[in-house]
Order: structure tokens, then C-alpha cells, then sequence
């Protein structure tokens, strides 16, 4: 009789585990078109790109323009890269946290929050020759704004010079695209504070100001820093917008690698893109490995 009842039981897992494995591999076959998308856009390109920097023009292999990355003027771009993205970074993420908690107060069905959160999807997408574009029409040499205070006003913004096509001209192009991208980022965290949280403190004597130093700051600070982490990346590695403003030079790292590949005064060093895009890639890594971390962390309250 024992074995006669265990005889269903093995029957009835047998059919469970074929049709498991079934659903299993079922899944794994979705999963190879996205799989060979990103080996042939990223992965592939990206082996390509790097293994570059370790060869020279005739294909022999060299340290050359790996050691390049340790040249003064190479250094100065990879600081002047990480400084406008940092800043930006910390000014998109606080602007974009205001933006955030004054959402708190309205309806997530309304109206007003649904356009906010469309206009930041389509903001924070913005970017390239057009945004370059709409800040030249706005304050360029000749642009709306610039125009208006320089005949209504007498204030001439460029009278120390043609800033917009330099380093400071990125940091307004950069802040705007790096906005509606916190918005979106770190929107989610802050609207999964729970009512319930703030109403015990009330109820303990708590005051509002407490909850936020108390409960709120420390919980979002990990979401809140994975959202900078990200925006410090997504400027890092911005290339489109600066290229369009800035023409000629190459202040910033992807511009000194544009420069690297249409260069033809560049000797013994004709793969020096490669080992650029070798050091954003080891800065980038470093930063979104951060993020991950600081990410899993903010999720355990989420």
C-alpha cells in the first residue's frame, strides 16, 4: 500500500517538473532576440573599441596609447568631464527632489501629476543638436533672451566672452536633460513613504520636521545617491549636446575622442579613441557598480 500511494505522488511530480522546465526554457528563448541585440549594439562595439587602444596602426600590439591616459592634457579632459557632470549631477538632483516632494501633495491620478511625469519622460530624452539648438535661438550671440537684455536693458551676457561654446556653456544644456531624469529616477522612492509612517510619529509627539531628519532623509538618502550616481553617468558619457555646442576642441573626454578619430596630426598614437573609451568605460563601470550597490540597499524598505 505504501508503494502504491507514492506511485501518484512520483506520477503527478513527474508531469509538474516536465512542464516547469518547459516554461523554463520557453523563457529563456524570449530572451535571445534582446541577448543578441546587445551583443552585436554594445557588447561587440564595445570589445572592438577598447581592444583598439592596445594595438597600433599597423596591428601590433602596444602600451602606446594605454599609457596615454596618464598625459597631462588626457588627465585635465577626464577632470574637466568629471566636474561638469558632478555638477550638474548634484544640481539636477536636488532641483529634481524639490520637484519630486512638491508632487507629494497632488493627486497621482490628476492631471497635473500625469503631465509632469510626461513631460519629464520626454524632457529627460531631450538632448542633442536640437537642445543644443533651442539654447543657441534662446541665448545665443543672437538669440531671444540675449537680444532682449542686451537692447531693453543694457546687460550683456557674453561680454566676457562667447562662454556658450566653451565649458560653462554645457552646464545649462547638461542641468536640463539631468532634471526631468531625477524626476523620474527618484520619484518612485520618495511616493513609497508610506502615510502611515508619518501619522506614528505625529502620534508619538513627533514633530514634521523630526520625521524627515528622523525617518524620511535616512531612508531616501540611498535612493537619492543612486539617483546622483546615475545622473553623474548619464553626463559623463553625454556626447551629442556638447558636440553640437561646442565645435571646435575637445574640453571634454568624448569630444577629445571625436578628436582622436578625425585627427590626422596624432603620430604613434593613431588608436588613442580606444584607450579614451577605455578609461570612460573603467569611470563609468566604477560609478554604475556604486549604483547597483546603493540601489539593492535602497530597495530593502521598498
Amino acid at each position: 500500500m505504501e508503494v502504491d500511494a507514492a506511485a501518484p505522488t512520483s506520477a503527478a511530480a513527474g508531469p509538474s517538473r516536465t512542464v516547469r522546465r518547459s516554461g523554463m526554457s520557453a523563457a529563456w528563448l524570449g530572451l535571445v532576440p534582446f541577448s543578441v541585440y546587445v551583443l552585436l549594439f554594445l557588447a561587440v562595439p564595445t570589445i572592438l573599441a577598447v581592444g583598439s587602444g592596445f594595438f597600433d596602426a599597423d596591428g601590433a600590439f602596444t602600451w602606446t596609447n594605454v599609457a596615454a591616459l596618464a598625459d597631462p592634457v588626457v588627465l585635465n579632459t577626464f577632470a574637466n568631464s568629471a566636474w561638469v557632470s558632478l555638477l550638474t549631477a548634484v544640481v539636477g538632483a536636488v532641483a529634481g527632489a524639490l520637484v519630486c516632494y512638491a508632487m507629494l501633495g497632488v493627486n497621482p491620478q490628476g492631471v497635473v501629476r500625469q503631465t509632469v511625469d510626461a513631460v519629464a519622460g520626454v524632457l529627460a530624452q531631450f538632448g542633442g543638436v536640437m537642445l543644443a539648438f533651442a539654447f543657441i535661438a534662446t541665448i545665443g550671440a543672437q538669440g531671444v533672451v540675449t537680444v532682449l537684455l542686451r537692447e531693453s536693458f543694457g546687460f550683456d551676457i557674453f561680454a566676457n566672452g562667447m562662454w556658450l561654446y566653451e565649458m560653462p556653456g554645457l552646464i545649462f544644456p547638461y542641468i536640463y536633460f539631468q532634471v526631468p531624469l531625477m524626476v523620474i529616477t527618484f520619484m518612485p522612492a520618495l511616493a513609497a513613504l508610506k502615510p502611515q509612517w508619518s501619522e506614528a510619529n505625529l502620534t508619538l509627539g513627533g514633530t514634521r520636521l523630526g520625521f524627515w531628519t528622523r525617518i524620511g532623509v535616512p531612508i531616501l538618502a540611498p535612493s537619492f545617491l543612486a539617483s546622483l550616481l546615475l545622473l553623474f553617468a548619464n553626463a559623463f558619457s553625454s556626447y551629442a549636446t556638447a558636440a553640437a555646442l561646442a565645435s571646435q576642441g575637445s574640453q571634454i573626454v568624448p569630444l577629445q575622442i571625436r578628436a582622436a578619430l578625425t585627427s590626422e596630426t596624432v603620430l604613434g598614437r593613431e588608436n588613442l579613441a580606444g584607450a579614451l573609451a577605455l578609461g570612460m568605460i573603467i569611470v563609468v563601470g566604477v560609478v554604475m557598480t556604486l549604483y547597483s550597490l546603493v540601489q539593492r540597499r535602497a530597495a530593502r524598505w521598498q
